[in-house]
């Protein structure tokens, strides 16, 4: 893994670098250098199946292969063959409060790099004027004579520059430009998780819905054989026991079915969160998993690739390049430092006469400054911005292990979720013909009531769980998406896409200062 160390600073270190910088007029401090990408070429510890297990007949259930080294489509949701869900994702991306901050810190960061360099690279220019009216006795100036009172006009235009020799103002726009990079891969991240969000949740919303259905459908069945044993037991075929026990039953699914209204509704107000709306105000589609479509072709990058693909991880690596050009200015804040100023005007005791021929005045100069005592401070800046630098590659370092863990995480989540799927559905089918065929026995006397109690409760849990592999292989397929970074790569346009810029009827100034 990558790991990078900053050497201590001493006064020979400070010698040198006062030659090179005066010879060279070169950047002080350590030039950046991109961390290599772990040398791996698998993400999984052991061998992964190209092809998935296929449950036919059930949503999610379809073919489903990996096709390595493919490219990641910019808009991969619209795989899921959703109109539905794509206009949800659009609606997202134009209102999403979220999305819209990281997009106003990117412009903002993107302002302060544009700030640097006019701080850093260009001679402040600045004009100024000043009328007084003054008492001075004529003596101080030797004379026996004149007015002690009198007025006095100038104006002046003042330059100051400061030399760049041990690259101070290089490494502070450098470092600028990086904190911009991690703006900008951070809109891209909160863009990623933002579109990965709206598809799980559409996903659960789907789900929950599905499980409710199966609920109710059961709870139908349960109150129709507690019916039948309640005729039962007029007849006395059936115990008491036997009643009350049905009932029982019924009323637990009744339980799980306002658990499942709660939850999607639960759902649907994080839909219209998601969306930029009051859960109150929104109008979130209501989804079906039968009508989402499994993508049959997962791209799956070769390792080597994630690192520039992950906007996670880019953005650390940014942050890591903003460090190292920040202990580059703590160092030239050590050395020397050179400025030039000049000014031009004019003087003179009445207006008219203020830009006559004599009364110009200039100045021209320069100066050096070198630190020598300031009780520790400048030494410990740079000791602080070297373990700011570390901090940062350690942080990148977990960022990348993050980033392999979560497609590792993936990939088996896929390949198991579809061995699940298929034991899942294979389940309830059997659940279903067995508790079909005991119902029947039981009408004709033929077989027990705790029975068709058991195989009740067995067929209950086998459609639930089978819902839920389900909403798990469409899940885990966006989630696939996400952990290879999305494809932004691959998209037109910005990552937000507003409706309206909430203070764009406010008041702009503007100018060159």
């Amino acid at each position: 893994m990558f790991r990078s160390k900053v050497p201590p600073f001493s006064s020979l270190h400070m010698l040198a670098l006062i030659c090179m910088g005066v010879l060279s007029a070169c950047a002080v401090g350590p030039d950046f250098k991109q961390p290599d990408a772990p040398k791996t070429s698998s993400y999984t510890e052991g061998p992964l199946s190209k092809k998935l297990v296929t449950a036919p007949g059930v949503p999610g259930g379809t073919d489903q292969e990996f096709i390595e080294g493919a490219d990641i489509e910019a808009q991969w949701w619209e795989l899921y063959k959703s109109p539905e869900l794509d206009a949800l994702i659009k609606k997202a991306l134009e209102q999403n409060p979220n999305l819209g901050a990281a997009d106003a810190a990117l412009r903002a960061a993107q302002e302060n790099v544009n700030a640097q360099v006019g701080g850093q690279y260009f001679p402040a220019v600045s004009v100024g004027g000043a009328a007084s009216r003054q008492l001075q006795p004529a003596a101080i100036y030797g004379l026996p004579y004149g007015s002690d009172i009198y007025n006095l006009y100038n104006t002046s235009v003042n330059v100051t520059y400061k030399l760049d020799v041990f690259g101070g103002a290089r490494r502070a726009v450098e470092g600028a430009r990086a904190q911009a990079e991690v703006a900008q891969f951070q809109l891209e991240s909160a863009y990623l998780s933002l579109t990965a969000n709206v598809v799980t949740s559409a996903v659960r919303e789907a789900a929950l819905r599905a499980q409710m259905q199966a609920t109710e459908e059961i709870l139908k069945a349960q109150t129709n054989l507690a019916e039948v044993t309640e005729k039962q037991l007029v007849i006395g075929t059936v115990s008491k026991v036997d009643v009350t026990s049905q009932r029982t039953l019924v009323s637990s699914s009744q339980v799980d079915l306002f658990n499942y209204e709660r939850n999607l509704a639960f759902a649907r107000n994080q839909l219209a969160v998601l969306v930029g709306e009051l859960p109150s105000n929104a109008d979130i589609t209501k989804f079906d998993l039968s009508k989402l479509q499994l993508p049959a072709k997962l791209p799956l990058s070769v390792p080597s690739s994630l690192v520039r693909q992950r906007p996670d991880v880019r953005a650390a690596e940014a942050q890591l390049k903003a460090q190292n050009a920040f202990v580059g200015v703590a160092t030239a804040n050590l050395l020397p430092q050179f400025n030039i100023t000049g000014s031009i005007g004019s003087a003179a005791l009445t207006s008219a006469a203020l830009f006559g021929p004599n009364s110009a005045l200039w100045s021209i100069g320069g100066g050096i400054l070198q630190p020598l005592f300031q009780g520790g401070q400048l030494l410990a800046q740079r000791r602080g911005a070297i373990a700011n630098y570390e901090l940062a590659a350690f942080q990148y370092q977990a960022t990348v292990l993050n980033a392999f863990q979560e497609v590792a995480n993936a990939l088996r989540a896929l390949e198991t979720g579809a061995q699940a799927l298929k034991a899942a559905s294979d389940a309830e089918r059997y659940a279903y013909e067995t508790l079909d065929l005991v119902q029947q026995q039981y009408k004709l006397g033929t077989a027990s009531y705790l029975a068709v109690l058991y195989y009740q409760n067995q067929y209950q849990q086998a459609k639930v769980k089978s819902v839920a592999a389900q909403a798990t292989r469409f899940s885990d397929t966006a989630a696939l998406f996400a952990a290879l970074g999305g494809g932004w790569w691959n998209r037109e346009g910005p990552a937000f896409k507003p409706k309206a810029i909430a203070n764009k009827d406010q008041n702009e100034t503007s100018g060159n200062n």
